[in-house]
């Protein structure tokens, strides 16, 4: 319950607003309102425009399921990039971390989530049926799974892979350069790309005796 007296109704309703974003409490609500006050009135527009457009107009690729300005995303329409290759990431932020190790050429499948029986996340809630009619579509010769090395993580793994493992496509994972329980946004570029660049069968990980 908040007990904090505002000499402003407007400001404390600002303030709640922002209190409701991720890790933000209602003292660095309150610091990033007053500072909004502070602002010319054609910055604070700017702001708040650019999130406005934001809602409104961003897309997702309807290739890979990525955020993107258009219908097909950059990554997916860049002739340069090995089409043959899917990348197989949870979010958005992991498909940035990954680019960000300039390690990988391939494209990308963003599949919105995990499996987690917790949270009420079940395969059907998932892109993984698009992904599979990529694979069904002959073109692609490697998947590479990188998900988060956490016990939901692993569970999606190995969905896709039995989901896929009839087709004539091989499937990989990163190398286990990112510690078990980590997930990739938090990983340094250099661990990342070295997990990409070493990345392994997944069936050989899984008849080893691993965590899937």
């Amino acid at each position: 319950m908040n007990t904090d007296h505002y000499p402003s109704r407007l400001l404390e309703a600002a303030t709640s607003e922002f209190a409701g974003l991720p890790g933000i409490g209602r003292k660095t609500a309150l610091r990033l309102v007053l500072h909004l006050l502070k602002q010319d009135m054609a910055d604070v527009e700017k702001f708040s425009s650019s999130i406005l457009r934001l809602k409104k107009d961003i897309r997702h690729c309807s290739s890979c399921h990525n955020i993107s300005d258009t219908e097909i995303c950059n990554i997916c329409s860049d002739t340069k990039r090995d089409h043959s290759i899917i990348c197989v990431v949870e979010n958005i932020k992991d498909v940035m971390s990954i680019e960000n190790t300039n390690q990988y050429t391939g494209i990308y499948h963003v599949l919105g989530g995990i499996i987690s029986p917790m949270d009420g996340t079940g395969p059907g809630d998932l892109n993984i049926a698009s992904l599979e009619e990529k694979v069904a579509g002959g073109k692609v010769q490697e998947i590479v799974l990188a998900l988060s090395t956490t016990m939901e993580g692993d569970t999606t793994n190995f969905y896709i892979y039995r989901k896929l493992q009839k087709y004539s496509v091989t499937i990989t994972t990163i190398a286990r350069g990112v510690s078990v329980g980590d997930e990739l946004e938090y990983a340094d570029e250099v661990t990342l790309g070295r997990s990409i660049t070493n990345r392994t069968l997944f069936e050989a990980s899984f008849n080893n005796g691993k965590a899937y």
